[in-house]
């Protein structure tokens, strides 16, 4: 088969690769989509990867075209995503279904052959069918939308009150609309990008704030009626919002820090001393994982995705490259700002 196999730091090259074939328990997948994650960004331009070479590629849709020996659930001609953790099933974490948080754990696209081929191969459970209603592109989004939905069950996420979503990336965009799903009273988003904020507004976010504005902090409280919000959602990863959700807090909030960041990050006392004045509780959250494997996340988004309350928007991908092109899409995230949006590497024929 043809695969893009990194081969050294920033050399990516669409080359022939050894087809797997399913084991015992194991599906065999036609890629049709697979998108490059934030996380996989480092992994090619940072000698971010485990070893070379390695095929990426952990976000994806296609069709089962074989399976192994025992698998009764899923047969070809499925249409599936995948989750792509590997866990050991046998540490204490994972025996109380905390998966996510599994030490001996293995991940497609990162400690095993990933999605950047034509072929993948995955154990059964965790293979996730979804209605073939669902276009392939919004398949290959399944992941950043059960990571979003952790976020929101860390958050011990509720109904009926503001929710304060800062960073309008793909998880940003899922976290505005599990949030909408599940009876947020009014939902806002906080982006630099004008072209992020209007999808957000399309997408259903009930107000948008420009953080590149003079005073959007006092025009965020003002939409609370000065009181603040009472879930909070990090999701860039980036050191000025993760501190603005410290601001937008109200007391007794609940605040999440989704996204992961790649710089120190540092807090003065004022800042801190809203938590502790506010009461507010903070959590992080890891991935996208509950029990019984893969989890509820993966459960409700192919849902959710059918019924069409979760809501896909072309504006959700910057580009789509056909799989041969993925050296120069991964070029293209060496220009900061360039890539708003999900890049999909399409598998063509």
């Amino acid at each position: 088969m043809k695969a893009a196999v990194v081969c050294a730091n920033e050399d990516v090259r669409y080359m022939e690769y050894q087809e797997p074939s399913p084991g015992p328990g194991e599906v065999k997948v036609k890629v049709a989509m697979s998108g490059i994650c934030g996380s996989d960004v480092p992994r090619v331009l940072h000698n971010g990867v485990h070893f070379y070479p390695i095929v990426l590629g952990h976000e994806f849709s296609g069709d089962v075209v074989e399976v192994g020996e025992g698998v009764t659930r899923v047969k070809p001609k499925d249409r599936v995503s995948g989750a792509p953790l590997l866990p050991c099933m046998e540490c204490e974490d994972c025996q109380r279904g905390n998966y996510s948080l599994c030490k001996h754990y293995s991940f497609i696209g990162s400690r095993e052959q990933g999605s950047n081929a034509d072929y993948v191969v995955l154990p059964e459970k965790n293979a996730v069918v979804f209605d073939k209603s669902i276009p392939y592109e919004q398949g290959a989004m399944f992941e950043p939308s059960t990571v979003a939905l952790h976020g929101l069950f860390q958050n011990d996420y509720q109904g009926g009150e503001y929710v304060a979503v800062l960073g309008g990336g793909t998880i940003g965009m899922f976290t505005m609309q599990w949030a909408r799903i599940f009876g947020a009273k009014r939902v806002v988003v906080f982006d630099i990008s004008r072209e992020r904020l209007e999808l957000a507004r399309r997408l259903g976010a009930d107000e948008t704030i420009d953080t590149t504005q003079e005073g959007f902090l006092a025009q965020a409280m003002e939409l609370t009626g000065g009181r603040g919000y009472g879930y909070v959602f990090e999701t860039a990863g980036q050191a000025p919002t993760m501190q603005t959700a410290f601001s937008l807090a109200a007391n007794k909030a609940h605040v999440c820090f989704i996204g992961t960041p790649h710089v120190d990050l540092a807090f003065t006392p004022a800042m801190w001393e809203n938590m502790n004045r506010k009461e507010f509780k903070l959590t992080g959250s890891w991935m996208s994982y509950s029990a019984p494997f893969p989890g509820r996340e993966w459960e409700l988004t192919a849902h959710y995705f059918a019924t069409g309350q979760l809501k896909f928007d072309a504006g959700l991908i910057y580009k789509k490259m056909p799989m041969s092109q993925a050296q120069e899409a991964f070029q293209m995230f060496k220009e900061p700002g360039l890539v708003k949006g999900k890049v999909l590497l399409v598998n063509e024929g």
